[in-house]
């Protein structure tokens, strides 16, 4: 399983979603609700995003939470889970998320580093640049870039 925002999914996620799901049977994908973020796509529209780019990985679930994501990891099963990395700031962050939900629930976490393609890679830096009419066609899906530009053009 990868939790996540994935406001929007990019290049970078699917990627990890891809490796993922060629080392696991079944490889869940969990749209996270975090409070303190701001999105510009809603839960749904996420997960129909992701489900769309991940049509043709067969073992992929798409799901969403809201709580902690330990409680989705037990109501569901879910033994372990795959993070991205894109430097060493992620890892600071990343190993405290890792040891807080193995003390709470025994869950444990398998670090991926990312792809050097995609090292700098965030969905926030995408829309910012979006936001600015920067191209970042190369970043994301077409469905998602396709997306994107809708929603912006939406709020202009």
């Amino acid at each position: 399983m990868s939790p996540g925002s994935y406001d929007p999914v990019t290049n970078g996620h699917l990627d990890i979603i891809t490796r993922g799901a060629e080392v696991f049977d079944e490889f869940i994908v969990t749209v996270m609700v975090n409070k303190n973020k701001k999105t510009m796509f809603t839960v749904e529209e996420r997960v129909d995003m992701i489900r769309e780019v991940t049509a043709h990985l067969p073992n992929v679930k798409v799901d969403s939470w809201q709580g902690l994501l330990v409680d989705y990891c037990k109501a569901n099963d879910v033994k372990a889970m795959v993070k991205g990395l894109r430097a060493v700031s992620d890892f600071d962050y990343e190993l405290q998320m890792a040891q807080m939900n193995h003390q709470l629930s025994g869950v444990e976490t398998l670090f991926m580093p990312t792809n050097p393609l995609y090292s700098y890679l965030s969905s926030s830096l995408v829309k910012e640049v979006a936001t600015y009419h920067g191209d970042v066609s190369h970043l994301l899906p077409k469905p998602v870039h396709e997306r994107l530009i809708r929603r912006l053009a939406e709020r202009a």
